[in-house]
């Protein structure tokens, strides 16, 4: 996939295509409804489908310190594109500068002038420009207006709710990892480089990777979680413990994996780890045998579970 930071920078041999805008934090089924329809509408014309997405979360310009928790990384957000079908990926910094755009001069300079498109795809609840001036409706007329098409794309639910990024971070901050991973439609995951902890698991047996996670990351609630480790072309069933190990007297939070089945040193590896199940509560426990025999148990628990994802 061409990828590009910035509308001005869009390569000279950029032709014009189907345009499809937002955000898209974990790109789940809603998100993947307006990308997909994008993607079609693109493939009926023989033209490329282009994302417009932006970094960072507008959320931080406009509310500085109001940073929402990311459910997806840029990086993975970028695998997740291609895979759906994108072709191109514009990448707009989100500034001070940005934030006073226009609704007008957002239509005529980056989605004419710059990304030169011949269809915008958005969700029905789209909004754009200086103060979110711009809705639907009026993309639509300054669509017409500018020769351009627009389809607005119905928003999914969930029973009673619309199904929203919002919703998702709301899941995952309970712990709820299996309605996140319906909601999205995979399960959730957290990235970050794997850094030295205490090392204190080798010494009972369960070695684990204590991972840095990234900047803002949507960390589950505090527990032990089954799921998966992955990393470059390899994906391992893994025991996901995230608190501060209280039977240690632990202070610091921590997001850490024990890998079932694998022996080997990943120190500096970038990694992520995928929530499929969560198992029970974080415990503080009385002595370590009883938390050795509690890991025991979670780790025969996770190597059930994970083997029907």
């Amino acid at each position: 996939m061409h990828t590009w930071r910035g509308a001005e920078n869009t390569p000279a041999e950029w032709g014009g295509g189907v345009v499809t805008i937002g955000f898209f934090d974990g790109v789940h089924r809603g998100h993947r409804r307006i990308i997909g329809e994008a993607v079609a509408r693109a493939h009926d014309r023989g033209q490329p489908a282009l994302a417009l997405t932006f970094d960072p979360h507008p959320g931080e310009v406009l509310r500085p310190g109001s940073h929402p928790a990311l459910l997806t990384t840029l990086r993975y957000k970028t695998e997740l594109l291609a895979e759906i079908g994108v072709d191109a990926l514009c990448v707009q910094p989100f500034t001070a500068g940005f934030s006073q755009v226009s609704a007008s001069d957002f239509v005529h300079e980056i989605l004419l002038r710059r990304l030169r498109a011949s269809v915008v795809v958005v969700g029905e609840n789209f909004s754009y420009g200086h103060r979110a001036a711009g809705r639907l409706s009026t993309l639509i007329a300054d669509g017409a207006a500018a020769g351009f098409e627009v389809r607005g794309v119905p928003l999914v639910r969930a029973g009673e709710r619309v199904l929203s990024s919002t919703e998702i971070r709301r899941l995952v901050a309970a712990g709820d990892v299996e309605s996140a991973a319906a909601a999205l439609g995979r399960p959730h995951r957290v990235e970050g480089e794997v850094v030295h902890g205490d090392a204190r698991g080798r010494t009972i047996g369960y070695p684990t990777a204590n991972m840095d996670a990234t900047p803002w990351a949507a960390v589950p609630a505090d527990g032990v979680y089954a799921g998966f480790a992955c990393w470059g072309e390899h994906r391992q069933p893994a025991a996901i413990s995230i608190g501060t190990n209280p039977t240690f007297a632990g202070r610091e939070r921590r997001v850490e994996a024990f890998l079932l089945d694998f022996d080997g040193d990943l120190y500096g590896a970038y990694m992520a780890y995928e929530f499929t199940h969560r198992l029970r509560p974080t415990l503080r426990f009385d002595s370590v045998d009883e938390l050795v025999t509690q890991m025991a148990a979670d780790v025969e628990t996770t190597r059930t579970v994970t083997l029907s994802v």
